[in-house]
């Protein structure tokens, strides 16, 4: 096995130095002290068996009973590498040296860990070191001609992010750690461009493998709740935020971060609780709440307004459900939020724009079913709704008369006038007014009158000979978006 290029480096490195391990120390038995020496062959057969954690509780007593013996620190420290626990493994290989500096097997170890955290001067140094020893170590040479162009790389690569080629920088960084796995500094920095580009969530598995290179790297954990903060995950901001109080409870990041996204977190559970027991009204109050809180993270406030579409539309308040379904879709396109608002369209009659709001969700998910069903109704009550009712639109009985009509009409009209109205409720008025010009057109027109008795629509646009109805082309007292009304 190559162990430069295996992926399981840290296992691998840990059998051939437990081979070497047992190799000197069967040699040397520098100790008598058969407690030691008991600790030291369960470790050995607790790794043998890949029980690492075990074996390195045997390590940790063996080091405590013969704090001077330089082998106990090389095995325990060759296991906290089988663990990737470099931090302490280089603590256990510089006493190592410092106790017995001529012990090359743990300077080219010590060197092979530097060059993995991209410390190349140190890593340079133990290499060379070993090689003055030992000339012809293979290892230790292959590890010296990988230190300069890392470093190279290292330096182009700070170019490109300062020159904002953030793609570029990544596939550098990406190759650089593939020789230094476990630089925490590399991989923040390909985090920060994972970020500048988009992809939060390369950006989070960077991360999170800095939280586990360094335990205590709060600084690590708040940007991981940070992060998903920013991606509309309350409930995993949370989880990270408090792994950062807990190695720090007063952070001056992480704390002030607790705070809100506790708050958050618990009101948009509690208005998906309010959903699922249709609870509208709490809904609404729980959800406008957290938009109260947060003013600035785009995706705390979809949740907010996507919570808000749903349960306005539950609570019949449509006018309220577009606007805030409109509002959530600005922020991200999400298909259950097109079905919310497709539905909150139906119930305004509105089934075209229902229709091509099933259509937007089709295309972000093809198997959503709530949207292929939806589409599907929408097309039927617009098949349905395609013969107006024209006397139903003005409100008179069929045997009204025209005074009658025009009564009717002047009073709709009046009402549902749309520069009377703004937003979402311009666009209901718009196709309200349609119609009650279109109910004026046919039931104050005698033939239009008969033929609609009769049980055809004359303004139906695929009715032969019928060039539709466009109430542009209509004038009542002037255009029906500029209507002036006369009363007297």
């Amino acid at each position: 096995m190559d162990c430069w290029q295996s992926s399981s480096w840290r296992i691998c490195s840990a059998w051939v130095f437990l081979l070497v391990l047992d190799l000197t120390y069967d040699v040397c038995g520098t100790t008598s002290q058969s407690e030691v020496d008991k600790h030291l062959e369960m470790g050995r057969d607790l790794l043998s068996r890949g029980q690492l954690q075990d074996a390195l509780s045997h390590y940790h007593a063996a080091v405590e009973g013969d704090p001077n013996n330089y082998l106990t620190y090389f095995k325990r420290g060759t296991v906290y590498l089988a663990l990737g626990k470099s931090k302490f493994a280089l603590m256990d290989l510089d006493k190592v040296l410092q106790l017995k500096p001529d012990f090359s097997s743990a300077r080219l170890q010590r060197g092979i860990v530097h060059l993995k955290q991209a410390q190349l001067n140190e890593a340079k140094a133990d290499f060379k070191k070993v090689l003055e020893d030992d000339p012809y170590n293979e290892d230790a040479q292959h590890g010296l001609n990988k230190v300069e162009p890392t470093r190279e790389d290292i330096s182009v690569a700070k170019s490109l992010v300062r020159g904002r080629d953030y793609k570029a920088a990544i596939d550098l960084i990406t190759k650089i750690i593939e020789v230094c796995p476990w630089s925490s500094a590399l991989r923040e920095l390909r985090a920060d461009c994972h970020v500048a580009v988009g992809d939060t969530m390369s950006a989070i598995s960077d991360i999170r493998s800095t939280t586990k290179l360094q335990s205590d790297n709060t600084a690590g954990f708040f940007k991981l709740a940070t992060l998903y903060y920013q991606r509309g995950e309350p409930s995993e901001s949370l989880k990270e935020v408090r792994e950062c109080l807990r190695l720090d409870p007063e952070h001056e990041d992480c704390f002030p971060h607790y705070k809100i996204v506790k708050k958050v977190d618990k009101l948009i559970s509690d208005a998906q609780e309010d959903i699922n027991s249709k609870d509208y009204q709490d809904c609404i109050d729980n959800a406008n709440k957290v938009l109260k809180l947060e003013t600035s993270v785009k995706m705390i406030i979809f949740l907010a307004k996507e919570k808000l579409c749903h349960c306005y539309l539950h609570s019949d308040q449509l006018t309220l459900s577009l606007q805030s379904c409109r509002e959530a879709l600005e922020i991200n396109k999400d298909p259950r939020v097109y079905c919310d608002r497709a539905e909150a369209y139906i119930n305004s009659e509105m089934f075209d724009d229902a229709i091509h709001d099933y259509q937007e969700a089709l295309e972000l998910d093809e198997n959503f079913n709530r949207a292929k069903e939806g589409k599907q109704r929408a097309q039927k009550l617009q098949k349905q709704a395609e013969r107006r009712d024209y006397y139903k639109i003005l409100g008179v009985t069929r045997t009204a008369n025209k005074r009658d009509i025009i009564k009717a009409y002047r009073k709709a009209a009046q009402k549902w006038h749309p520069d009377n109205f703004q937003g979402d409720e311009k666009k209901i008025a718009e196709k309200k007014f349609i119609d009650i010009a279109a109910a004026k057109e046919v039931l104050t027109d005698p033939d239009k009158r008969e033929k609609y008795d009769n049980g055809e629509d004359p303004l139906d646009p695929e009715a032969q000979g019928n060039q539709g109805f466009n109430p542009f082309h209509h004038h009542f007292h002037g255009s029906p978006f500029q209507f002036k009304f006369h009363f007297n």
